[in-house]
Parts: structure tokens; C-alpha cells; sequence
């Protein structure tokens, strides 16, 4: 059975996820460490827990979910897996920091291609890549059929949906992507976001202001 630990990172409040099982392999997914700080807080997790870290994944190519790629790069040599829809944006993230009065090096570019229906496997935890553009155009989710459980990066948040004013956004397409992506999946699903609180589908298609009843 996966588990999950949260960090909640960077003055975004942007959450980090560290999943990992028994068999100790673990994946990081929007790696927003970036003081010296934050940093040591996820290696002393790693290694309090003698994980094994297997791969670094973003859920879309904005700053704040990739201020840590860099560190975490240089510290475990994994590869960064993304879609490669949002590898502009990750390119450029070291320009887009400076005009949120951060300073960053060179995020490392895609390793891996992560498109819509692929699977994420380590250990004994498989976790299935849904495509949900819209608030970026490379946003992803991470789906665990088997723990019911999905990391919705930006797209979804409890009673709120992913901005859509930023580079990469679309408005009509996060609507349509949650609606057909997110909201169609088992309503008990526990829905671990971006920023802030988890959610359910099932809650946010009741209660959601945002979106339309289902």
C-alpha cells in the first residue's frame, strides 16, 4: 500500500509529495524545496526512512512546483519526468522566478515524456498519468487505482479549480478537463492538490462552486 507524505514548501504554500510502500521505493512529485531549510527537510525524510528515490515528477511546469528540481537533480541523480507539453514553461522557469523575487539555477529539462494513459511504476505502486490541460498545457494528474487516491497538482482544489490567467492556461479547457477526467472517477477518490487541504471527487462534484452538478 502507497503512503504519502506532505510538504507543504516555498512561499506559495505549494505542497510537495514524497509516495513510497513497503519495498521503500519512493517518487517525489512537484519538488517546490527552496530554502536550504526545505531541502533538509525532505533529505532527512528520505533517509530517516531509508527510502529510495526512484524519480522526480511535476505535475505541470510552473515555478513554484519546480523551485527544487535542480536540488533534487544533484542530490539523487533521478531522472524528471513531466509532460512535454509545459517543457517551455520549464525551461524558462529560471526567468519566471526572478519576477516572483526568487533566484533559481537552470531547472533540468524532461527526461521522461509523460503522456496521457502511461504508467508510473516503483516498488509495488502503480500510478496512471491523466492528461488534464488547462491550467497549464503539459498539467497531469497521478491516479492510484488501487489506494484511491490521485494527485491533482494544479487542476482541482477543494472548492476551487487551478487558475487559468497564467502562461500555459485555458480556461474552458480546465472546466472540460476536470469534467470528463476528474469528475468521472469513483466519488470516494481522496484528492490530493496543489495547494492546501485534500478533497474527494465526490465533494467537489456536489460543492464545488466552479463546476456544474454532475
Amino acid at each position: 500500500m502507497a503512503k504519502i507524505k506532505t510538504f507543504v514548501l516555498n512561499p506559495f504554500q505549494e505542497n510537495t509529495y514524497i509516495i513510497y510502500d513497503d519495498t521503500k521505493e519512493a517518487i517525489i512529485v512537484d519538488a517546490g524545496c527552496y530554502t536550504k531549510e526545505e531541502q533538509n527537510a525532505i533529505v532527512s525524510f528520505i533517509e530517516e526512512n531509508n527510502l529510495t528515490l526512484k524519480l522526480m515528477v511535476a505535475t505541470h511546469g510552473h515555478v513554484d512546483h519546480i523551485l527544487g528540481n535542480a536540488f533534487i537533480k544533484s542530490k539523487y541523480d533521478v531522472d524528471f519526468a513531466a509532460n512535454p507539453e509545459d517543457s517551455q514553461l520549464i525551461q524558462s522557469a529560471s526567468t519566471h522566478a526572478i519576477s516572483y523575487g526568487f533566484t533559481i539555477e537552470d531547472v533540468p529539462p524532461i527526461d521522461i515524456n509523460l503522456s496521457h494513459g502511461d504508467k508510473i511504476r516503483f516498488g509495488n505502486t502503480t500510478l496512471r498519468v491523466i492528461h488534464t490541460p488547462g491550467h497549464s498545457q503539459g498539467g497531469i494528474c497521478l491516479l492510484s487505482e488501487e489506494d484511491n487516491f490521485i494527485l491533482a497538482g494544479d487542476t482541482l482544489f477543494r472548492s476551487s479549480i487551478g487558475r487559468a490567467d497564467l502562461p500555459g492556461g485555458n480556461y474552458n479547457q480546465l472546466i472540460e478537463s476536470i469534467e470528463t477526467r476528474l469528475l468521472t472517477l469513483n466519488p470516494d477518490l481522496k484528492v490530493y492538490t496543489g495547494h492546501g487541504e485534500p478533497t474527494t471527487i465526490g465533494w467537489e462534484k456536489e460543492n464545488n462552486p466552479f463546476l456544474a452538478k454532475h
